[in-house]
């Protein structure tokens, strides 16, 4: 999938839960637990009640001589830790997005490698005589190039469901993601010769979930991983991956992705392989001493401009941590992947967000008022783009596990696009059911984008977005906890079968939740668009081009007449 302008332009959304730092809460003795490397107190969330712990070490920090490695076991503590603050956020360079929130300006590095921490959230009361609730496991967005645990607040989501939340960090960008022959050479251990240290990393914090999960009322036989975006993708990254067998039990891919890189593209072909990066940051013929010790400034100054949103690969075939042949084969045999019940969706305006920032299609006054120059366009526009999500992310990768034999597979779509008006901006129609708008209502915290929040969260939206967060809270905090999404309260929600059966998110006024049946496949998009007669041959061919500039992968879209404009 082609990442132009997705960390850049997804600056509208996600990064706008950037708000002012508050004071830290005071410790309560109540949530003294002991854990994997010593004994921590959290506090006591005044909103909700849930206990808290933040900023958790669940492995060792991969710095110096464990940079590009494999992560290591915590060192210890003697005296109590007080874990009442998020964790500092992984090495990233701002965007639109995260700017706000760490005070320094766009294209900074800033964070920490120290980052391999977690927080938890567990309802009241919740502890080591009460270990039976489902553990669900966030991984947070950002394209695999930024975020943090700090933009996620588990409470809500943990008291309304009785279930132990748990956010993780992980490594990004080139620290996550990085191919180079000699460092796999180097290796110390095994696994220190893989090239997705981030699911090293995803994989170091399950397996402490398995170590700890009791200590706050979880279950460790009872782990769902779950995660939006990139999370999504890593999602499917760990059900592809052999080394996370046994450490989760249910999945959640929230408008993820199935897609990798080959190995050899990522050593060493094309400008931002690692092999090219490292000579950049390094020198020529530098060995892994060089490479390991090189500033961290350097390292990310090697993927200056598009690298770190078009030309960082990420999830590499790398046959350590996923197979080395494409990570979407592995989904259609259940004996080549971690087969356990999943579910997959995406929302019904994805690319709205996207599309949003884009200088082709909007206009924007006084740096803040965004205006779309013909709105008939950008709807249709957006809307083959986000179908081409839902055929990837649910339709196509549906089909091939339970064609492989891999029955338990459910399928959604999020369709919520009543936000309100904020500066002659109709959000309604600015980003509809955008990408990341379903984050809010699976946590049932509206408290998410920031200065959007007012915008799209407002009195006379909340009676529907309330019911459609508890009714998607009550889903997927039973399908953690049963294998099965099913609630009370609601409809009944089908597992995926030949005729492609989502449920639809929405309001009760909007006729949801309910459950709406039809595949949708590339050659009836594609057959839809060249048939389209609200488009002229020019917007018909741009919105081609687009489709293929974005999935690169797809190759069965009619040449509608475009053919000089391919891609």
């Amino acid at each position: 999938m082609k990442l132009k302008a997705m960390a850049a332009c997804a600056a509208l959304m996600l990064a706008a839960c950037a708000s002012e730092p508050e004071a830290r809460p005071a410790a309560d003795a109540l949530t003294t637990r002991s854990v994997s490397g010593g004994d921590i107190v959290g506090y006591i969330d005044a909103e909700t009640g849930a206990q808290v712990w933040q900023g958790i070490p669940f492995a060792a920090a991969p710095e110096g001589d464990l940079r590009w490695r494999a992560p290591r076991p915590v060192e210890g503590w003697s005296l109590t830790r007080a874990a009442i603050a998020h964790p500092e956020m992984c090495p990233q360079i701002t965007n639109a997005l995260n700017a706000e929130a760490t005070g320094a300006e766009p294209g900074q590095l800033v964070g920490s490698e120290d980052c391999l921490k977690l927080d938890v959230y567990a309802p009241a009361g919740a502890g080591p005589d009460d270990a039976g609730r489902p553990v669900m496991v966030w991984i947070h967005g950002g394209a695999n190039v930024w975020g943090s645990a700090s933009q996620y607040d588990g409470a809500q989501l943990a008291s309304d469901q009785n279930v132990v939340v748990v956010v993780i960090q992980y490594r990004l960008g080139p620290l996550g993601f990085f191919a180079h022959p000699d460092l796999a050479d180097d290796a110390d251990l095994e696994f220190d010769s893989a090239a997705n240290f981030a699911l090293l990393d995803q994989i170091a914090a399950l397996e402490w979930v398995q170590a700890n999960a009791a200590q706050f009322g979880g279950d460790a036989s009872n782990v769902t991983i779950f995660g939006e975006s990139a999370g999504g993708h890593n999602v499917a990254g760990l059900m592809a991956s052999p080394l996370a067998e046994g450490l989760f039990h249910r999945a959640i891919i929230q408008s993820g992705s199935f897609v990798s890189v080959p190995l050899e593209e990522a050593q060493s072909e094309g400008e931002f392989s690692a092999t090219a990066a490292a000579e950049r940051f390094a020198g020529p013929d530098a060995g892994a001493d060089a490479i390991r010790t090189a500033p961290l400034q350097a390292v990310y100054d090697a993927y200056a401009g598009e690298g770190l949103g078009e030309g960082l690969p990420r999830m590499i075939q790398d046959g350590v941590t996923i197979p080395l042949g494409p990570m979407a084969e592995a989904f259609s045999n259940p004996e080549t992947f971690n087969a356990v019940p999943v579910i997959t969706g995406t929302n019904k305006d994805e690319l709205k967000l996207f599309n949003v920032l884009d200088p082709a299609l909007t206009r924007r006054w006084f740096g803040v008022i965004i205006r779309v120059q013909d709105q008939q366009f950008f709807d249709i526009l957006s809307d083959y783009q986000s179908r081409l999500w839902r055929i990837m992310a649910v339709d196509e990768a549906a089909a091939r596990m339970t064609t492989g034999g891999h029955d338990a597979v459910w399928a959604y779509r999020f369709d919520w696009d009543e936000g309100g008006t904020m500066a002659f901006m109709d959000m309604s129609k600015l980003l509809g059911a955008a990408h990341a708008m379903e984050i809010p209502f699976v946590f049932n915290h509206f408290d998410f984008f920031g200065r959007l929040d007012g915008a799209l969260f407002n009195d006379r939206n909340a009676g529907g977005r309330e019911a459609v967060a508890s009714s998607m809270g009550a889903y997927w905090a039973n399908f953690a906890r049963t294998g099965d999404p099913d609630a009370a309260g609601g409809p009944d929600w089908p597992s995926w079968r030949n005729d492609g059966a989502l449920m639809r998110f929405d309001t009760p006024e909007s006729g949801g939740p309910e459950v709406i049946t039809g595949r949708d496949t590339v050659t009836r998009l594609g057959a839809d668009l060249e048939a389209d007669d609200r488009l002229s041959d020019e917007q018909r061919c741009m919105i081609r081009e687009r489709l293929v500039f974005w999935r690169t992968e797809i190759d069965d879209l009619p040449e509608m007449g475009c053919a000089a404009s391919a891609g």
